[in-house]
C-alpha cells in the first residue's frame, strides 16, 4: 500500500484508540462526580470501571471470533457503532446499576476493535513493522489520556460527567466516517471460521501470556482506578490540578508507547520483562512517596510509561503466538488488559473499603506485576510458534 494511504489508515484506527481510551480512562478522573450525582460511594462508583473491564474480557474474544469470516473494515466498522451507541447510553443512565450495566456494553467492542484493528494495521504496513503498526494504534489510546481524559475531567466537574461520555459518543462517530474512507477492505484470513478462531484457543502458550499479562497489568489499575483521591487526599493536589497531572500521565503513556514499539521490533519478550520490572519498581515508589507532591507526580507519569510499554508488547506477543487468528489473539490481549483492570480496581477497592487508605493500592498493584512476571519467568519465555501469517499484506495490497 502506498506511504500516503498507509498512514491515513493508521490514523482512523488510531482516532478509534483515542474514544476507546478516552471512555475507558476517563471513569477514573470522575469517580467523585459519578458517585455524587447517583449518591453512591467512590468505591462503589468504581464498580462502573470493572463493569467496562469485564466487558472487554467478554467481548474481545467473543467478537473477534464471530466476525472470522466478515471483512475487517466492516468488522471494524460494526465494532465502532456498538460502541458509540453504549457510551451515548453511559450518558443517560439514570442510576448505577444502569450505568454499570453500561460501561459493560460499551467495553464489549473494546478489544475486539483494537485486535482487528492491529491486524490491519499489520497489513497496510507490513510483517517486519508490526511493533511500529501497534503502537501507531495504541498512540491514539495514550494521546486519549493525554488531552481526552482530562478533557473529560474538567467537562465533568465543571458541567456534569454525563457530558464527557456523550463526547466520546461525537468522537465515536468521526471514527466510524475515518475508518469508512481511510482503511481499505481486508479480507480474512482463507478458511477462517468461529471454529478456527476457537481451535486457536488450544494453544498453550496463548494462554500463559494471557495470564502474565492479567496478573501482571492489575498492577497499574489498582493505582490508577483511584487516581483522583489519591490526589486530592494523599498528596494534597488541588482538584482544579488533577487535569494536568492526568495529561502528563498521558504524555509519559505515548512515551511508553514509542520506546514500546521499538524495543518490540527488536525482542518481544524482552520488551515484556522489562515493562513489568520497571512498572515494580514505579508501583514501590508511589507507595513511597505518594504524600509528597513533586515526586508522586513524577512516579505517577513514570507509571504511564512503564505501563504502556508493557501493554504494547504484551499485545504483540499474544499476535506472534496465535498466528492461526492474529485477530483472536490481539483481542485476547485486551482481554488480558481488562482483566488486569477490572481485579486491580477491585482489589484496589477492598483495601481502601478496610481503611488503609489511597497508597495501599500501591502495595497490592506492586505485587500483581511481580506475581505476572513471575509467570512470564517460569513458564512464559519459550519462542512463539510462528510469526503472523504473511497472505494478510497481499490481500490488502490486492484490495487497496
Amino acid at each position: 500500500m502506498p506511504q500516503g494511504k498507509a498512514r491515513a489508515a493508521l490514523f482512523a484506527l488510531a482516532l478509534g484508540g483515542f474514544g476507546i481510551g478516552t471512555t475507558e480512562f476517563a471513569t477514573m478522573g470522575l469517580l467523585p462526580e459519578i458517585a455524587g450525582d447517583l449518591d453512591v460511594s467512590i468505591p462503589v462508583a468504581g464498580h462502573a470501571i470493572t463493569a467496562y473491564a469485564l466487558g472487554v474480557v467478554v467481548g474481545a474474544p467473543t467478537l473477534a471470533a464471530l466476525g472470522a469470516r466478515m471483512d475487517r473494515r466492516r468488522l471494524l466498522l460494526w465494532l465502532m457503532v456498538a460502541f458509540t451507541v453504549a457510551n451515548v447510553a453511559s450518558a443517560f443512565a439514570p442510576s448505577a446499576p444502569t450505568l454499570v450495566v453500561a460501561r459493560f456494553l460499551a467495553g464489549l467492542p473494546h478489544g475486539a476493535f483494537f485486535g482487528v484493528g492491529a491486524v490491519m494495521g499489520t497489513a497496510v504496513v507490513g510483517q517486519a513493522r508490526r511493533g511500529h503498526a501497534v503502537a501507531s494504534m495504541m498512540a491514539g489510546l495514550t494521546i486519549a489520556c493525554a488531552v481526552g481524559v482530562p478533557l473529560t475531567a474538567i467537562v465533568g466537574h465543571a458541567v456534569g460527567w454525563r457530558w464527557a461520555f456523550a463526547g466520546v459518543g461525537v468522537i465515536g462517530l468521526a471514527t466510524l466516517a475515518a475508518v469508512r474512507a481511510w482503511t481499505p477492505p481486508l479480507a480474512p484470513l482463507e478458511g477462517a471460521t468461529v471454529r478456527t478462531e476457537l481451535a486457536a484457543l488450544k494453544n498453550r502458550r496463548l494462554w500463559i501470556a494471557f495470564a502474565g499479562g492479567a496478573i501482571g497489568f492489575g498492577g497499574m489499575f489498582a493505582v490508577y482506578s483511584y487516581v483522583k483521591p489519591l490526589l486530592t487526599d494523599v498528596t494534597g493536589v488541588s482538584v482544579d490540578l488533577v487535569p494536568v497531572v492526568l495529561a502528563l500521565y498521558g504524555i509519559g503513556m505515548t512515551v511508553g508507547t514509542v520506546i514500546g514499539g521499538r524495543l518490540a521490533d527488536r525482542s518481544v519478550m524482552r520488551t515484556v520483562i522489562i515493562g513489568m520490572v520497571s512498572t515494580i519498581l514505579v508501583l514501590v515508589a508511589i507507595a513511597l512517596v505518594g504524600p509528597f507532591p513533586l515526586p508522586a507526580v513524577v512516579a505517577l507519569v513514570l507509571l504511564g510509561v512503564s505501563s504502556q510499554i508493557l501493554g504494547l508488547s504484551l499485545q504483540t506477543r499474544l499476535m506472534d503466538v496465535s498466528p492461526a487468528a492474529p485477530s483472536l489473539g490481539a483481542a485476547l490481549c485486551h482481554s488480558a488488559l481488562n482483566l488486569g483492570n477490572a481485579s486491580g480496581a477491585f482489589l484496589g477497592g477492598l483495601v481502601i473499603e478496610g481503611g488503609y487508605g489511597y497508597l495501599a493500592p500501591a502495595w497490592v498493584g506492586a505485587a500483581l506485576t511481580a506475581l505476572g512476571l513471575l509467570v512470564f519467568l517460569t513458564i512464559g519465555r519459550g519462542p512463539a510458534t510462528a510469526t503472523v501469517a504473511a497472505p494478510e499484506r497481499e490481500r490488502v495490497t490486492a484490495a487497496a
